[in-house]
């Protein structure tokens, strides 16, 4: 468990805290720091164990393996970090602050459109990554200069840490049918992080499952990634086939793929309980590069030097320029059923058909085969 001894408590500070008032001022000191909501749970997850090891025993998880790895430290939080007996879980809202208040149909309407490269909203801004740990840690500052040192450990989207299933258990929302955390305010688009703590502050009770008979989630998905409610296999998940998986995507999944060039909305689009999303308060999220616009010929024309100082401090330069390119390959490819024989993109795949990567020649080779294809049967 970490301590930072550099962080004394300060003289003015009342000492007079105990665990409820403590618990309560580290709510109000997370929202101004830009988090939605705190709430707090135990360190244990032992229901957790049979639901995960069905999944990866499915092999649900595809290329993901760090999801097997760790052995229990994932279920059990004061195994991954000795001494914890609390976990804090925040929420951070994404949706850029100047979005319209009809993003939702504009979103749908942008996938529609086959010259458009549709990126998902989470991945416009700045890496969320450094947002929430940087947060989570001035959050940690405030409680020590309250309390002196503590032991703990920030996490976002990082280790072995099953953050919905804690963000659940802490009351933050419910698992909605397609695995995502749900609230009823806030909907599913918001970032999660946690604080491992080994302070006992009193713990949060969950809140009850409000998908009722719904399922549009489900019906939704271009994949049919959502086999069953509450269960995804990954392998078939647009967002892991654009952002996890490392080879070529499987030839059957490509025109599912339609203009998504990173990540999947669909499923979060088409929620109910998103018409209550929240904007996000902070100025990380605003999109940059235009990636709420942008065309696919454009972002395919990016070299890797611009692709890596572009999306500096971006969640999406950790795919590469490589897999970039196979990703936008495949929508320009998918856009054959609309714009066969489009002399600009047909140009832009051509200018890299001999692409140093095989990877990327493999996809734009198919993409090129789609378009002629698809030129045979015009009339």
């Amino acid at each position: 468990m970490n301590k930072n001894p550099a962080i004394v408590p300060d003289p003015s500070a009342s000492p007079a805290y105990n665990d409820v008032e403590l618990a309560a001022a580290i709510k109000a000191w997370g929202v101004d720091l830009g988090f939605a909501e705190l709430r707090i749970t135990s360190a244990t997850l032992d229901t957790a164990d049979a639901g995960l090891q069905s999944w990866l025993d499915a092999g649900f998880h595809g290329q993901m393996d760090y999801m097997a790895a760790h052995g229990s430290k994932r279920t059990r939080p004061a195994e991954l970090v000795p001494g914890t007996v609390r976990v804090i879980s925040a929420r951070m809202n994404y949706v850029p602050r100047d979005a319209a208040p009809d993003w939702r149909e504009r979103e749908a309407q942008r996938l529609n459109d086959p010259a458009a490269a549709v990126v998902s909203v989470y991945g416009r801004g700045r890496d969320y990554h450094k947002v929430l740990r940087n947060r989570l840690q001035q959050l940690t500052d405030k409680i020590a200069t309250a309390i002196g040192p503590f032991g703990y450990r920030v996490f976002t989207d990082s280790a072995p840490v099953m953050e919905v299933e804690l963000a659940q258990q802490a009351g933050l929302g419910w698992r909605g049918k397609h695995t995502l955390l749900l609230d009823r305010e806030g909907g599913s688009l918001f970032f999660l992080g946690e604080i491992y703590t080994d302070l006992p502050l009193p713990i949060d009770a969950p809140v009850s499952d409000h998908c009722g008979s719904c399922e549009a989630c489900i019906s939704v998905c271009p994949t049919q990634a959502i086999v069953a409610p509450y269960k995804l296999d990954a392998r078939r998940c647009i967002s892991y086939l654009t952002i996890e998986l490392k080879d070529s995507i499987p030839v059957e999944l490509r025109p599912l793929i339609g203009n998504r060039v990173l990540g999947c909305d669909d499923c979060q689009l088409v929620c109910p309980w998103n018409k209550f999303a929240q904007k996000a308060v902070l100025p990380d999220f605003d999109v940059r590069n235009a990636l709420d616009s942008a065309s696919l010929i454009d972002l395919f024309a990016w070299t890797e030097a611009e692709f890596n100082s572009r999306l500096e401090g971006s969640a999406i330069r950790r795919i590469g320029h490589e897999r970039w390119l196979r990703n936008i390959a495949v929508a320009l490819g998918n856009a054959a059923e609309q714009r066969a024989g489009d002399t600009a993109m047909l140009a832009a795949l051509n200018a890299r058909a001999n692409d140093p990567s095989a990877l990327v020649r493999e996809h734009v080779a198919w993409a090129l085969q789609q378009h002629a294809l698809a030129g045979q049967h015009q009339p």
